[in-house]
């Protein structure tokens, strides 16, 4: 099963891309979606790294990088139950700045029984991580200049 999100932000795709590199300042991104991140690698993001993220009515679950593309593609997953879940972050410029792309997908055993358990939610959360990553996007360098 898989959810996805698109937003439109207008800032520089590099500047979307720094925030989505900044997993430790996730919960004042989307204070209602993550409660606390804590990275448990030092250096930089990149395949194997891992983090430790509690979110609401959750317990903690370690998500592990697999991938990341700088400044286009960062991928990570976790477990949930037997279902893997796994979180895409597409960041594609564009003329006014850059399209931000939030995708979840879950599978194996148990996967479409929990998607269909939470599905609206994570449609939701998703919706909201993304209007938080424009919001900070937008307010560390303004929008570009029309004309």
């Amino acid at each position: 099963m898989r959810w996805e999100h698109t937003i439109e932000i207008d800032t520089p795709a590099e500047t979307v891309w720094a925030v989505t590199l900044d997993v430790e300042a996730l919960p004042m991104i989307s204070p209602t979606t993550m409660t606390r991140v804590e990275r448990l690698d030092p250096g930089p993001l990149l395949p194997g790294s891992r983090v430790r993220i509690k979110q609401p009515g959750q317990s903690a679950r370690v998500w592990t990088v697999t991938e990341t593309e700088a400044p286009t593609r960062f991928v990570w997953g976790t477990r949930v139950g037997l279902a893997r879940m796994v979180a895409t972050h597409l960041v594609e410029p564009t003329a006014s700045g850059c399209r931000n792309t939030l995708r979840l997908e879950l599978t194996g055993r148990g996967a479409g029984l929990l998607g269909r358990f939470v599905g609206r939610t994570l449609e939701r959360v998703l919706a909201t991580e993304n209007a938080g990553f424009k919001r900070v996007a937008e307010a560390r360098v303004g929008p570009p200049p029309v004309g």
